[in-house]
């Protein structure tokens, strides 16, 4: 390692004489209207920038002779204009003609030098914020689902959705692919409290968009990865100078606003931007609980330039409530099932639950059911860019933040009687030869038939709350040779996160409904005693079933050379990492609280802590390396393939202590290995990619959980090795002006080759599952589209597919294909007597799930024997048919 940094020093240290060419001039487009942020580069380079507010640019260059200056900006053709470096100052303006082409654009993720997507030798897709808005998501499944490679599962609502990427296993969330705002993820580590990524920010129109980059160098920058990484980029005053309110109305509810304001701060002369941004929205929907989803969430930075760098802070406050679907019961052909009152029952969560209290030993507990997924806090991120010269830059990054997170999940259709059922014979299984029962409404005296369904829910409270540090700070040194250039980056990367897993669990009986009434249940046994089976909808107050307290560092390394030649790039790079983390697992025991002798014994005693802790420690270090190379065959056409060899540190909430100082099994990074080679086209009239891939993944730790004597805990733990083969294309083709045809698809061949599971409650092993398909992951996904845009009317109509899948590693339940279609348009109008005004009204609509497909994303996660022929089936069906309406003012 030292002979390593030494030699790091010395590279940074030495410092060729060049004669230095500066570049200048304007960017605007055909009006005359100045262009910020678009990007120049003297190709075959590193040596560029990215024009102003006022459409300025200035840069200095070492390279001599003759050199072609690009330049780049999404929705305008690029140019390309040769010039002759010799010291001399050269002016150079550029107006921009609308058009271009996607795969011009800059990268901003995993990269340490500007270069297009095009000259990029990884799988990259990225989405601008125009398209989102226009989208009306409902989640980032909604954002990132027609990415080839991509499996999202959004049927949750808002939040916590599920990504699973390139046929690698996992549970979903965000397991192999951090969710990153501005290059530094929302959390560092993954696996302290399982909380996805996503439920700690929310999408706003404050992004210029996201990038997806998948495989090679992906690995070795910043907090690292194993498959890919999801990057949103904010805008800031001085490329995004502009206004807009976005106003959103949906059916069932919903009301949004967004806003985003961005420009200079202070006189002609500042050097000073702002940027503010947000919304404020609630939601009765998609689905219909009683509880609404409401919240507020603001983003802002202040970017100061100088002239050889920039310093920018960015901020995020959130305070959020956003409630979450779960699988239900279904009938045996996997459809709704009517209720009691003739409706298809799509959720069981009941607002009556709402300010749910009940004794434990350590004092009163309120249930914070009625926030749903609930997130209060925020991040502040500091951003500083300094070129020393033209030839040595340096950047850091250092980010802060502090989250109360609670995640309410509530499980409808879960218990002993966990499939709808009649009132009678519900009494008949609870209290076989009783005497007689009395089960009433809830807060009323309607005696309730006994013939309406009733059914058994859990509920579990999950309280997360989670503190992050995280900082990364990078050099890069470029070294002219004879036929190319050299850019070696060096840096580091370190992270903190410390969280909370407190779980407190119940269990509820409603009538099998919408919005469903509680049901309040005695009777007298067979013996002639009293008994109050159910109070205020619970029938069980289980209480506190997990008390754990983790946290984990991360300290990283890497060095990596982007090299150019002629018509050749090759990236090397590696990387090394250690973790240390500790695990806190605290006791629980159940104790009497209730002295009612009427009560069942699941209503009197309640579960609690007792202070008393086991504590172990954890540690691993492994190491990554990407290697990858891209060759220019033609104009239009670029061939490339990378190969990277990677990790992943498991779940610490998978390596609970069993004693002081003591794992059950032995802690140890995941090894992750890629191989991608591929094709990108880039014409006038088609532009698109194609690759295939393979991705292997050894010493996988998967976590199941199951139900123990009606508790929800980790069942069980396996050790896994799977393989992917995959063929993966996505093009935009051209059909006439403003008219395109864009498409993606994706083939995966996917098996575990390994898998030794045990049984947490017994502590038996067992080989299963070997061969078989991974669970939930399609072999083919794609999607399908035609888009009109003119700058004044646009118009879109989009297919995207999932195709069919196994619930469960077992292979025993299949799930059918599901095929969401979308339908929108808008039209702009022009705002202002002044027929140069910038300012416009957008007016438009969209409908997500247009013909209302039903289809299941997941069957019970939390059974993994479920049948698939049975009466009832577990699942959870997609979001249903949604009508959207937008106004959109920018001025």
């Amino acid at each position: 390692m030292k002979k390593i940094i030494f030699t790091l020093l010395c590279v940074f240290s030495i410092s060729a004489t060049f004669s230095q060419t500066d570049i200048s001039g304007t960017v605007k487009d055909k009006a005359g209207v100045p262009i910020t942020g678009a990007n120049l580069l003297i190709v075959g380079s590193s040596s560029g920038a990215t024009s102003d507010f006022d459409g300025n640019y200035s840069f200095s260059s070492s390279l001599e002779g003759t050199q072609t200056v690009k330049i780049s900006y999404l929705g305008y053709e690029s140019q390309e204009k040769v010039v002759t470096l010799e010291g001399s100052p050269i002016n150079l303006n550029f107006v921009l003609q609308e058009g271009g082409n996607a795969l011009d654009e800059v990268v901003l993720t995993a990269s340490a030098t500007f270069r297009s997507q095009k000259e990029t030798p990884m799988s990259i897709s990225s989405i601008k914020q125009r398209e989102i808005t226009k989208l009306s998501a409902n989640s980032q499944a909604d954002i990132i689902r027609s990415i080839p490679g991509i499996t999202a599962e959004g049927g949750g609502g808002e939040t916590a959705t599920n990504v699973f990427v390139r046929g690698l296993p996992s549970g979903g969330q965000y397991v192999f692919n951090p969710l990153q705002y501005d290059g530094m993820p929302l959390m560092s580590t993954f696996g302290l409290n399982s909380s996805a990524h996503d439920v700690y920010a929310r999408p706003d129109i404050g992004f210029k968009g996201v990038e997806f980059v998948r495989g090679g160098a992906a690995v070795l920058y910043g907090a690292g990865s194993v498959a890919g990484i999801i990057n949103y980029t904010s805008k800031t005053g001085d490329s995004n100078d502009e206004n807009i309110i976005n106003l959103e109305w949906a059916d069932k509810g919903r009301l949004k606003t967004d806003f985003y304001t961005g420009g200079k701060l202070g006189g002609e002369d500042s050097n000073t931007y702002y940027a503010f941004t947000g919304f404020v929205r609630k939601d009765d929907g998609p689905i219909e609980t009683g509880l609404p989803t409401k919240g507020v969430q603001f983003r802002a930075n202040i970017k100061k330039k100088f002239e050889n760098g920039s310093f920018t802070v960015h901020g995020q406050f959130i305070n959020d409530k956003a409630q979450f679907f779960l699988p239900l019961p279904l009938d045996g052909n996997r459809k709704r099932i009517a209720g009691n009152d003739g409706e298809d029952v799509s959720q069981l969560l009941s607002g009556e639950l709402a300010n749910t209290s009940f004794l434990t030993a350590g004092g009163v507990y309120e249930s914070p059911i009625e926030d749903g997924v609930f997130t209060q806090g925020g991040y502040l991120m500091a951003d500083f860019n300094y070129d020393f010269a033209d030839d040595l830059k340096f950047k850091s990054k250092v980010k802060y933040a502090n989250y109360k997170h609670n995640f309410a999940l509530y499980v409808g259709g879960n218990g002993d009687n966990n499939n709808p059922i009649t009132l009678n014979d519900y009494v008949g299984n609870v209290a076989p030869g009783n005497l007689g029962f009395t089960a009433q409404y809830q807060g009323t005296s309607t005696t309730i038939n006994g013939s309406d369904l009733v059914v058994d829910n859990l509920h579990v409270d999950r309280l997360r709350p989670m503190t992050d540090y995280s900082g990364e700070a990078s050099l890069t040194k470029t070294l002219e040779v004879t036929n190319g250039t050299h850019n070696i980056t060096g840096g580091v990367y370190l992270a903190r996160t410390e969280a909370e897993d407190v779980n407190y669990q119940y269990r509820v009986l409603s009538e099998f409904n919408n919005n469903p009434q509680l049901v309040n249940l005695s009777y007298v046994d067979a013996g002639g005693n009293d008994v109050t089976f159910s109070t205020g909808g619970l029938y069980n107050r289980i209480g506190m079933t997990s008390n754990k307290f983790l946290s984990q560092n991360k300290t990283a390394f890497y060095l990596t050379d982007e090299m150019v030649f002629d018509k050749w790039r090759f990236d090397v790079g590696f990387r090394i990492e250690n973790t240390e983390g500790t695990f806190s697992n605290g006791n629980i025991v159940e104790s009497q609280v209730y002295d009612d002798a009427t009560l069942t014994p699941e209503l009197a005693n309640v579960n609690f802590a007792d202070g008393s802790f086991t504590r172990a420690n954890v540690s691993a270090t492994d190491w990554a390396v990407s290697l990858a190379g891209l060759y220019k065959l033609s104009d239009p056409v670029n061939l490339y393939a990378n190969f990277s060899r990677g990790f992943f540190f498991p779940q610490i909430r998978g390596f609970t202590p069993i004693a002081s100082g003591v794992t059950g099994s032995k802690y140890d990074s995941e090894k992750i290995t890629q191989f991608e080679v591929g094709a990108k086209l880039g014409t006038a009239k088609l532009k698109g990619s194609v690759a295939a891939y393979y991705v292997g993944l050894s010493d996988r730790i998967k976590i199941d959980q199951g139900f123990v004597s009606g508790t929800l805990v980790d069942l069980t733990r396996s050790e896994q090795s799977t393989r992917t083969i995959g063929l993966e294309a996505s093009f935009d083709y051209s059909l006439a002006d403003n008219l395109s045809l864009r498409g993606t698809a994706t083939y995966q061949d996917h098996e575990i080759s390994k898998n030794v599971s045990t049984d947490l409650t017994n502590n038996t092993s067992s080989t299963t599952n070997e061969g078989n398909e991974l669970a939930r992951q399609p072999n083919f996904l794609g999607s399908i589209g035609l888009h009109y845009d003119d700058n004044q009317f646009d118009a879109l109509f989009s297919i995207n597919h999932t195709g069919s899948k196994f619930a469960a590693d077992n292979n025993t339940v299949e799930l059918d294909a599901i095929s969401i279609a979308r339908i929108g348009a808008g039209y702009m109008f022009k705002m202002g007597d002044n027929e140069d005004s910038d300012d416009t009204l957008r007016l438009g609509f969209s409908v997500f799930n247009l013909f209302n497909d039903e289809g299941v994303t997941e069957g019970d996660p939390r059974n993994v024997n479920q049948a698939g022929d049975a009466e009832f089936f577990f699942g959870r069906p997609i979001l249903p048919r949604r009508f959207f309406l937008t106004a959109t003012f920018s001025f």
